[in-house]
């Protein structure tokens, strides 16, 4: 049985507290341009407290929640990714020597290790996915596998989803379900206080550093309706049972052009989606020319150079990309590293400028599987 303790504000800030004393560089929650970002954090008042965030298709909008909820919106802008898979890392720098000599130094991270306060759990599942993908096969992404080491994990039940969420849907939340050190549920009523449950030896050992306070049978009552209730304020649902098999059969379905139509293949869904790893490289030189630095960047399969070969594009239609990034997200992840590659935070459909909405594009999709299923059926009688 994991060990559950009630933290009140002062115990929150002494968490904080606790985890820079151990040399964590702590990263939460925080307001920033009319967003919620993450950012480093020392105290309470870093936190968005009493700031709800409003997400729809194509829209996000902070607002004020009128409590003092420090936890009390969806999700972040981005997700923890870029943390452990930046945008943008110099992978190597060459110089050239006053003789015309040429040496090449590696970049190495040297990452001081993060503590993670407010973790979403569908952020949550999307680093189990990037660790399966990126440190589990043949070859492991050193980089990431630097950044990720002695990570400490402060997870968040979501109380409030947006209109966007479907991590229910996904089997991911709302409330935390493996992968962390300390799991938080917020709790308003009567006081505000925090239940907390340990889930590594290392987030039970600096629980137990906290002031102790015994959980309530009304503790975990009122935890477990924050989570029924947000469960049932889902804004979006996705229909898994049968996807991977209904995906591969619409292949050359009409609609991915129908889509395309309205895409703007701008990449936004990929570059805030929790589990895209697609990358390129490019080189930098600085105006003299001794200098040349090699960076790995974020790349996406919505762009058509990503599928050039030689001078031909494999994917050049908008309704080609769209069905490999939807397809590959939602099937062929499932067979190639035994997960989905969505994990529902619904970010794809806030932060597309045309206010393409996944869950319905695959409801359009299975639509018109059956209706085809049902024709086929009738030709056979």
């Amino acid at each position: 049985m994991a060990e559950k303790s009630i933290l009140d504000l002062c115990g929150l800030q002494g968490l904080i507290d606790a985890l820079q004393g151990r040399g964590y560089a702590v990263l939460g929650p925080t307001v920033r341009d009319g967003a919620i970002v993450i950012s480093e954090i020392s105290t309470l008042d870093d936190l968005p407290r009493g700031v709800a965030d409003e997400q729809d298709a194509g829209h996000y909008r902070l607002r004020e929640r009128g409590d003092e909820a420090l936890f009390g919106y969806a999700a972040p802008v981005q997700s923890a990714k870029p943390v452990f898979f930046p945008a943008d890392e110099m992978l190597w720098r060459g110089r050239r020597g006053p003789e015309g000599g040429f040496t090449v130094e590696p970049a190495q991270p040297q990452p001081s290790p993060v503590a993670l306060l407010g973790l979403r759990s569908c952020d949550l599942a999307a680093l189990s996915v990037h660790d399966t993908v990126l440190t589990s096969r043949g070859l492991v992404d050193a980089r990431y596998a630097a950044r990720r080491a002695d990570t400490f994990i402060v997870a968040v039940t979501c109380a409030d989803p947006a209109g966007t969420c479907f991590c229910a849907s996904m089997g991911t939340g709302p409330r935390p379900l493996a992968g962390y050190d300390i799991a938080l549920t917020e709790l308003l009523e009567t006081e505000h206080r925090f239940l907390a449950e340990a889930g590594s030896p290392v987030g039970e050992d600096l629980l137990a550093e906290l002031p102790p306070r015994a959980v309530t049978s009304d503790d975990t009552a009122a935890a477990d309706d924050v989570v029924r209730t947000a469960t049932a304020r889902m804004g979006r649902v996705l229909r898994t049972d049968d996807m991977p098999e209904m995906l591969y059969a619409q292949a050359r379905s009409p609609h991915w052009d129908e889509v395309a139509e309205r895409c703007l293949a701008c990449t936004n869904c990929t570059m805030v989606c929790p589990t895209c790893f697609c990358t390129t490289v490019e080189d930098v030189s600085d105006l003299s020319g001794d200098v040349d630095e090699r960076h790995r960047v974020w790349d996406s399969c919505f762009s058509q150079e990503y599928s050039q070969l030689h001078t031909n594009f494999v994917r050049a239609s908008t309704g080609a990309r769209y069905r490999q990034w939807v397809t590959h997200k939602l099937a062929a992840w499932i067979d190639q590293f035994g997960t989905s590659g969505c994990v529902g935070c619904g970010r794809c459909i806030t932060w597309c400028p045309a206010a393409i909405d996944i869950t319905a594009e695959v409801d359009a999709l299975r639509a018109a599987s059956q209706q085809t299923a049902g024709g086929q059926h009738a030709q056979h009688h």
